[in-house]
């Protein structure tokens, strides 16, 4: 079984705007019933209720029921079988985030929801309840259709009337099929790429740990490892413990006058501290003119670089400079004063030790780092070709991670493209057999 996809030339004006010709335009409540769940009580009274699990909007997710978190009320015999959850049942949110919607997949017996909740149980021969979910999707996030339906005069919400007078297109049931069948796969696809990043960030973090603890040693070997306690915990025996100030300098730069435009624009490189995400910086948000350069405070540094933001909330955040460039002043730049010094290997050590390195900010509302309290750093000195390794090890899993960041987003905007013309009919797809 796979899809077939063609464009649509057969349009006609609806108050959705531009749909196939035969496509309709209904009311929700024409081809669902709605009804809105129950609402919280901190004195209701309990006796000859029954306890059970409730959804509330901070269950709902855009396609997707989040339970980490579930609540519990009571509830009578007759509320139970008017709000009890059936699987497949759709869930649109009255507050809060207004519209947004997920179907109910029965993932706990026995729950309900709560008021701010609405739930739709569709007429299933003609609507299908995970093609509302993603029109639910495109109408309040891509064409902003609830926006005059929901009441933004006090708390924004989303009344059951307003619901069911709702506009929706219906198409044919068959291509409902296709095109929700289409969009749960890419999604499927976008939720599985989301688990390979948590693994591997994951995997980058217990790495870390062991790395900057026994070294360059395979997991099975660490027993063989002879530890000593420092003030930087425990570490391999034959590493030394030095300042930073020790074996390297530091350095920052400086902002060109903002209202002298000649000073942006020109062909050099300018970083700034927000831009540091424990990332490697190939390119920069801005850049400035010699003429900026010179007369400004910014000044270049090398490639291969290690960078820490020092003020704001990037604070503590690094950068590894995979170009020639310049920098701002709230950028501390690391420069090696020894040859044993490898900056990737503090990329991402100073990456691990980042809250001991925040719990020194100084100053009121906003603390920051200063170039005195970053030279003072303890930090390990492994053997160069050690360090090398470790850089590289870490560096291969940075790149796992970049990939498949890189994938997801991609996958991200073919979801929305083929949300845009799925709902809108500029695409149409059909089932076929082969």
């Amino acid at each position: 079984m796979g899809f077939e996809f063609y464009e649509e030339r057969d349009f006609k004006d609806t108050e959705l705007g531009p749909l196939p010709v035969d496509w309709k335009v209904v009311r929700l409540g024409e081809v669902a019933e709605i009804r809105q769940g129950k609402q919280l009580s901190s004195k209701e009274d309990t006796e000859g209720k029954i306890k059970m699990p409730f959804l509330r909007t901070s269950n709902v997710f855009w396609n997707k029921i989040d339970l980490k978190i579930i609540s519990f009320m009571y509830f009578t015999e007759e509320e139970i079988s008017k709000l009890k959850l059936k699987n497949g049942d759709v869930l649109i949110c009255e507050g809060g985030d207004v519209g947004r919607t997920a179907v109910w997949e029965g993932q706990i017996e026995n729950c309900s929801y709560q008021n701010h909740l609405h739930r739709v149980r569709v007429h299933s021969d003609k609507l299908l309840n995970y093609f509302l979910s993603f029109f639910m999707e495109y109408a309040v996030l891509h064409r902003q259709l609830l926006v005059s339906n929901a009441n933004r005069t006090t708390i924004p919400n989303l009344s059951s009337s307003r619901l069911k007078q709702f506009p929706i297109p219906l198409p044919p049931l068959e291509e409902q099929k296709a095109i929700a069948e289409v969009l749960r796969s890419v999604q499927s696809a976008i939720e599985k790429t989301e688990e390979v990043i948590r693994a591997t960030k994951e995997l980058k973090k217990s790495m870390m740990k062991h790395l900057f603890t026994y070294g360059y040693v395979p997991v099975d070997e660490i027993d063989k490892v002879r530890l000593k306690e420092t003030k930087i915990g425990f570490i391999p025996e034959h590493w030394k413990v030095v300042r930073l100030g020790e074996v390297a300098e530091t350095f920052s730069g400086g902002t060109p006058r903002r209202d002298i435009k000649e000073y942006y624009g020109g062909n050099i490189k300018w970083l700034k501290s927000g831009e540091l995400k424990d990332n490697f910086i190939f390119s920069t948000e801005e850049t400035i003119t010699p003429e900026g350069l010179k007369n400004s405070s910014a000044k270049y540094v090398d490639k291969g670089t290690l960078l820490i933001a020092m003020y704001g909330a990037t604070a503590g955040k690094v950068g590894y400079a995979m170009d020639r460039l310049t920098i701002n002043q709230a950028i501390c730049a690391i420069k090696p004063k020894i040859a044993d010094f490898h900056s990737l290997f503090y990329f991402y050590f100073f990456q691990k030790i980042r809250e001991n390195i925040l719990s020194l900010r100084y100053g009121g509302a906003q603390p920051n780092l200063n170039q005195q309290i970053i030279s003072n750093l303890s930090i390990p000195l492994p053997p160069l070709e050690e360090q090398k390794a470790i850089g590289e090890v870490l560096r291969a899993i940075d790149e796992k991670l970049q990939k498949e960041e890189e994938y997801k987003k991609a996958l991200q905007n073919l979801f929305k493209s083929l949300l845009h013309h799925l709902m809108s009919g500029k695409i149409r797809v059909r089932r076929t057999t082969n």
